[in-house]
């Protein structure tokens, strides 16, 4: 009998999904309900820097405009439990290209770059072998200035750390960092053509703060009226009650120091929380002129757009801002796909299955008909797009071991019932009921009723940290 390779093994499990239509070429009803497509589809890859699950119209938020995100949605694909599997931009970032959790890839700091080896496995490089037109704009993330990919991009517009907001054009008039990241986009799009398919990853710092700036959240000044009359109300978890139910090391944290800039005061959660909202609404706009060129190029039919976020953002939830943590608000992001190949029936969907940012290459690559490396650790998204219902995870397993003095370091499991979570760095460990407290605000790990359900999800989690590390 014919020895299964893994991935081989998994497809089998799933009914056949997890390798569905290996080949664009080879399909005889093709990806997404069609016919043989005539030529392989573009990429743009869209992700966002610490926007949460919930900042868009199409999920329900009631203030925030994001009417491109939201036609994307409606034309598509919105998965509602989409997760990161470490909440900081470097590792994340790192795991979206790779398809791996940071057990595996490695990027823990931001100063550790990917090796020549890993590199050459990243979907964009990988799409550049199978003869693919890739352009980067916007903050890599990945490693310092001196390793910044630049030779081996066909169009790079990317720049180290963080970036900065606001800029002068050639005349000396202002110009917002999103509306350069447009121009950019477009004039990309501009340079290709139908006879060759491309990728393009656009990664914009927005909506990040902008730090070490007392004005944080630096929006386009175009936008300085949106929301003006509006009052965001404060999250229920923001209550102090909760802040005081917290250990002490997260009290104490980068995460309350922070929260003291952006959020002490009903006045500071406001000017907070606006420009917040107006960075993602600045983003929206920028979607919304790509789709327009996409549209005047002829080029809409047959690009697949993508949009997601590398990690979530406290709003003052707990008396906290930033991230890190195992919180559903700091680990739970947005995924929206549009396919303009998809059959009708197919768009406009919402999927609930449990998907996270490690899928993100292997569903591009499978897209494109690139074979799924066996090193990535993520499983391709196309059977889920297709309408398919393959077995899926139900489970997944959540690392930070970012070192800083005062961000503890974590490791967690959550199910689709539970949440389990273990501050590394000391005797601390949580435990919280999804369905019955979706809001995160009853630790349940001391509860008598719950230590056989505690010491189970312990022991699996250690299994899974195992697994994570390929051992």
């Amino acid at each position: 009998m014919k020895k299964l390779n893994r991935r081989e093994f998994l497809n089998r499990m799933a009914g056949g999904s997890v390798a569905a239509a290996v080949s664009l070429a080879g399909c005889e009803s093709g990806i997404l309900g069609r016919s043989k497509p005539k030529r392989k589809p573009n990429i743009i890859f869209l992700l966002t820097d610490d926007q949460r699950w919930d900042t868009m119209g199409c999920t329900g938020n009631p203030i925030v405009q994001t009417p491109n995100m939201d036609a994307m949605a409606n034309d598509g694909v919105r998965f509602t439990d989409c997760f990161v599997t470490t909440s900081i931009c470097a590792s994340s970032r790192a795991s979206i290209f790779t398809g791996q959790w940071i057990s595996r890839h490695g990027i823990k700091d931001f100063n550790t770059h990917f090796s020549p080896e890993v590199l050459e496995q990243t979907y964009p490089m990988l799409l550049r072998k199978a003869g693919y037109r890739i352009g980067f704009i916007g903050k890599y993330g990945v490693g310092s200035k001196k390793d910044l990919p630049i030779d081996k991009y066909d169009y790079w517009r990317g720049f180290p750390g963080q970036g900065q907001y606001e800029h002068k054009d050639e005349n000396g008039n202002y110009k917002h960092l999103t509306q350069i990241m447009g121009e950019q986009a477009i004039e990309f799009l501009q340079a290709c053509s139908k006879d060759q398919p491309f990728c393009l990853s656009v990664s914009f710092k927005a909506p990040h703060v902008q730090d070490n700036d007392p004005r944080q959240f630096i929006y386009d000044r175009a936008y300085a009226n949106l929301y003006k009359d509006v009052t965001i109300p404060t999250p229920e978890t923001a209550d102090p009650r909760y802040f005081e139910a917290l250990p002490e090391f997260l009290r104490t944290s980068e995460a309350r120091r922070r929260w003291e800039i952006r959020f002490s005061t009903p006045e500071k959660f406001q000017e907070s929380v606006k420009g917040y909202y107006r960075l993602i609404y600045g983003v929206d706009v920028v979607i919304g002129k790509i789709r327009d060129q996409l549209a005047q190029l002829g080029l809409a039919d047959n690009t697949v757009l993508i949009l997601t976020g590398d990690n979530g953002f406290y709003l003052g939830d707990y008396g906290l801002a930033g991230k890190w943590f195992p919180h559903e608000k700091s680990i739970r992001v947005p995924l929206v796909v549009f396919d303009p190949r998809a059959i009708r029936k197919l768009r406009g969907r919402t999927a609930g299955q449990t998907v996270l940012n490690v899928d993100i290459a292997p569903t591009i690559l499978e897209l494109v008909g690139v074979d799924v490396p066996e090193q990535m650790q993520g499983r391709s998204l196309v059977p889920l797009l297709e309408g398919k219902r393959p077995r899926w995870r139900s489970e997944f397993f959540y690392e930070h071991p970012f070192e800083h003095k005062t961000i503890a370091r974590t490791i967690g499991l959550r199910t689709e019932r539970f949440k389990y979570a273990r501050y590394v760095d000391y005797d601390y460990e949580e435990l919280y009921d999804l369905k019955n407290n979706p809001q995160e605000t009853i630790n349940l790990a001391k509860d008598e009723k719950y230590q056989d359900t505690l010491k189970a999800l312990r022991k699996h989690c250690d299994e899974l940290a195992l697994k994570a590390k390929g051992t």
